[in-house]
């Protein structure tokens, strides 16, 4: 019998690895009682974990159980993130297993209660915090992360968090939350994924008073300060990790439309409140005329919000249109929006430059029903982050006007939502086509059950992250969005919309996140953009790239 000890390193199948306790604590590394006999013997294990060797299903039969037992979503993600920090490859097995089970819980709508309360719950760190004070050094920063090969980056300031404002450090869930959907729906491997938030300071005065709080006690760094550390923290990304694309993910709006604008044509980067909630929203937008009639030319959209959400829908809505002919002049027309001030019109003098082309000839209008019952919309769009303000009377003047009118409540977290599914089928009559950005349960409305899609992020950005790092592209482009939202809408099948459902299961996630990436990768390699070769068969290469949790064997 072979014995070491946790003090000496080890040669096994996959290379030099820790052994003894060391190895347990490597979440990486660690199958728990799934090490053999023979791999206990040759790694110093033999005592350290009870004797049943248990296979990887049967772990995850535990780790349901356990789950199961937690009276609260909060509690079930202290519970599965703990699993996260010791057992990497359990843990993506439990939650691809039990994806819509647990979707929910490590990301929207919980992860936002999750972020709320970040502090209080804080137990081991994950990802990196860079603050204002690292400024000069944010490349040895990044360097003391374990991983060399990272691949895909998702970082925040923490200042837009969902619907929720400004939780400042508390916002390090986000980007953990999407490196894990990352990883679930898109097989991107997990080592080549890195969560980081610029801890810039924060307004939330709660935060700043509560002696719990991870962050830096301090208010926003603003103008140049913040602009100088943004541009050092991409000069660091592009020195330490130059192939990783960085995804934007939760800046405000006087800040996420500026940072994209300087860098997209630079780096391989995106906003995914922009480009990633356009894309959704869009491939919503294509599958719904399956259900009403027509196409996306014959559209007309009014929004609720006028931010990073509602303008990246805009803008993609109004390319699928000059797609299907309409000149741009005649798809703008087609998209309206309505802000804390009213319809955006010209005549308005406080518009920022993102709404201004936008705004169209019309009378002032201060009310949203009012806004509905003038410009007749086929569909509107909730991106405000403002609770119940699709109200009845929005809806019943939706259903007079429309045969099947098109409602999306896309705010997140669930408290935030536009409308509930509910509000919306019983409101309409059970006429409506709708969408939501968190989870709602099944509506039964006049003996017809109602399965309402969730027009969520998530059925995006794994695929475009997978398709960027399978072709190594230099740059993400609108027009990969485009395709993805495509490729999205093209996976609902003839039974969704039966049920009105105008996204795909959660279920068959991953072979919609492969169809994404190939039709992404394939942009990048028509565009010259990839920097890796073409395959003969893309979606085949694709799948056969995408991580799998499965254990190794170590000897």
């Amino acid at each position: 019998m072979m014995s070491t000890t946790s003090r000496n390193p080890t040669v096994s199948k996959i290379g030099t690895i820790p052994t003894g306790v060391e190895l347990l604590h490597d979440p990486v590394l660690n199958k728990g009682t799934a090490f053999t006999d023979e791999e206990r013997d040759a790694l110093g294990l033999r005592g350290l974990l009870p004797p049943h060797v248990h296979t990887i299903k049967e772990q995850v039969m535990r780790v349901m159980e356990n789950f199961r037992r937690k009276p609260t979503p909060l509690e079930q993600y202290i519970n599965i993130t703990a699993l996260q920090a010791r057992n990497e490859t359990l843990f993506y097995r439990a939650v691809l297993d039990n994806l819509e089970e647990i979707m929910p819980i490590i990301y929207t709508p919980t992860v936002g209660e999750a972020c709320q309360r970040y502090g209080h719950i804080f137990n081991r760190p994950r990802g990196l915090f860079i603050n204002a004070k690292d400024r000069g050094q944010i490349a040895e920063v990044l360097r003391n992360w374990p991983r060399a090969d990272v691949r895909v980056i998702v970082v925040t300031d923490g200042e837009r968090i969902l619907g929720l404002g400004d939780l400042g450090a508390d916002g390090m869930g986000i980007p953990v939350g999407k490196l894990s959907l990352y990883t679930t729906c898109g097989g991107v491997h997990p080592n080549q994924c890195l969560p980081v938030t610029l801890d810039v300071g924060t307004e939330n005065e709660e935060l700043l008073a509560d002696p719990l709080y991870i962050g830096l006690k301090q208010h926003r760094l603003r103008d140049a300060d913040y602009n100088d550390l943004v541009d050092e923290f991409v000069d660091a990304v592009q020195e330490v990790y130059p192939k990783a694309l960085i995804q934007l993910e939760d800046f405000a709006n006087n800040n996420a439309f500026w940072i994209l604008e300087k860098y997209r044509n630079r780096i391989c980067t995106f906003d995914d409140d922009i480009q990633g909630t356009g894309a959704v929203a869009l491939a919503g937008l294509l599958a719904a005329p399956r259900i009403t009639g027509g196409g996306i030319a014959d559209q007309t959209v009014l929004f609720l919000g006028a931010g990073e959400a509602g303008i990246g829908i805009g803008d993609m809505v109004v390319a699928a249109m000059r797609a299907e002919g309409l000149s741009e002049a005649e798809a703008m027309r087609r998209c309206w929006f309505f802000d804390s001030r009213g319809l955006v019109v010209k005549s308005r003098t406080d518009l920022v430059e993102h709404k201004r082309p936008y705004a169209h000839e019309h009378a002032p209008v201060d009310r949203f029903l009012d806004a509905v019952e003038a410009l007749e919309p086929t569909a509107i769009i909730g991106v405000s982050g403002q609770p119940k303000t699709f109200t009845r009377e929005v809806l019943e003047a939706m259903a007079h006007i429309n045969e099947r009118p098109v409602v999306f409540a896309l705010s997140n977290p669930t408290s935030k939502s536009e409308c509930t599914a509910e509000e919306a089928y019983n409101w309409t009559q059970g006429r409506a086509v709708f969408a939501s950005g968190s989870p709602f349960d099944p509506v039964n409305f006049a003996d017809q059950t109602f399965v309402p899609g969730q027009g969520n992020n998530a059925y995006i950005f794994p695929g475009v992250g997978l398709g960027v790092v399978v072709s190594g592209a230099r740059l993400v482009t609108d027009e990969m969005f485009s395709e993805a939202a495509r490729a999205l809408a093209d996976q609902v099948t003839p039974g969704d919309l039966k049920l009105g459902r105008l996204y795909p299961p959660l279920s068959s996630i991953r072979e919609v996140s492969a169809h994404i990436a190939a039709a992404v990768a394939e942009v990048a390699w028509r565009r010259d953009l990839a920097t890796l070769e073409r395959p003969e068969d893309v979606l085949g290469y694709v799948k056969s790239q995408m991580y799998q949790p499965v254990y190794r064997s170590y000897v």
